[in-house]
């Protein structure tokens, strides 16, 4: 399908060889890449340089920049990622995500404008994870708004937790952003433990105060909305892990911002999974 409008996928990177290949491919319909990379110790510049000269040999697909920059955080390298874009709609995905054919389609359709009716756009994003498709516990419909107009949005939040912020209508695509977010419990984990070291962090810089209550209840209360209010239980054992390390994450990121308190800043580890 013919595309009035430009587009611009961005990707940040942190020793992603594993997964950078499929992403790229899935938004090898785009107009340009642009991949982020804060100096991977892996082979993830070398698989995103691959992806380039290939892309070149065939005469087809489309051109790929790598940038190397120091991590400042999921917000600042997100948005730095975006800037570097030659076009203003951008297609923001991560490493371990790929857009569907369903997405694809989408997304060809409303750049097929002239103009695009909306400034954003939402998508469902469902996640892989122990081998399944997780639909309950919270996981799906998850949606994000990744497919927007530069000059009416960017990424906000708090790190590490960030999402788009549009000015403008936004509209809700169907199709789905797949997810395949951990090869196992131990890389969950790890994650966990660097999102909870960022998480106390910005809290600390922020003056949040440590609350035992809050420390208490809110796993608590993490668990139940997971496995209960939102049928986690329907998905079998997965479901329920999927619960308790949900909760384990909420009781992790306030007992670490009173370690932070208490007893002095630790050492942040860069993203990865």
């Amino acid at each position: 399908m013919a595309r009035r409008t430009r587009l611009s996928a961005c990707i940040i990177t942190y020793n992603e060889e594993r997964n950078l290949v499929a992403a790229l491919e899935s938004v090898s319909f785009v107009d340009e890449i642009i991949v982020v990379d804060s100096h991977s110790t892996d082979q993830t510049r070398s698989v995103a340089l691959a992806f380039a000269e290939q892309g070149k040999r065939g005469g087809k697909g489309p051109a790929l920049r790598l940038i190397e920059k120091d991590w400042p955080g999921h917000i600042e390298q997100k948005n730095h990622a975006i800037q570097q874009a030659t076009h203003d709609w951008v297609l923001c995905i991560d490493a371990d995500e790929r857009v569907s054919p369903e997405l694809r389609q989408e997304v060809d359709e409303i750049l097929a404008q002239e103009t695009p009716e909306a400034m954003g756009y939402t998508m469902p994003r469902k996640t892989r994870y122990l081998g399944k498709w997780i639909y309950r516990g919270g996981w799906y419909p998850d949606r994000k708004l990744r497919l927007f107009n530069r000059q009416s949005g960017s990424w906000s939040g708090t790190n590490p937790h960030d999402h788009v912020f549009v000015t403008g209508k936004v509209e809700h695509l169907g199709g789905a952003l797949e997810h395949y977010s951990y090869r196992d419990m131990k890389s969950h984990i790890r994650t966990i433990n660097s999102y909870t070291d960022i998480f106390a962090r910005e809290s600390l810089d922020k003056r949040i105060r440590f609350s035992v209550l809050r420390t208490v209840f809110h796993p608590l209360g993490k668990f139940v909305r997971m496995y209960v209010l939102k049928q986690g239980f329907r998905e079998g054992t997965v479901g329920f892990i999927v619960a308790v390390l949900g909760a384990f994450y909420v009781f992790l990121k306030y007992a670490k911002l009173w370690e932070l308190r208490s007893m002095g800043p630790v050492n942040i580890e860069k993203p990865g999974k």
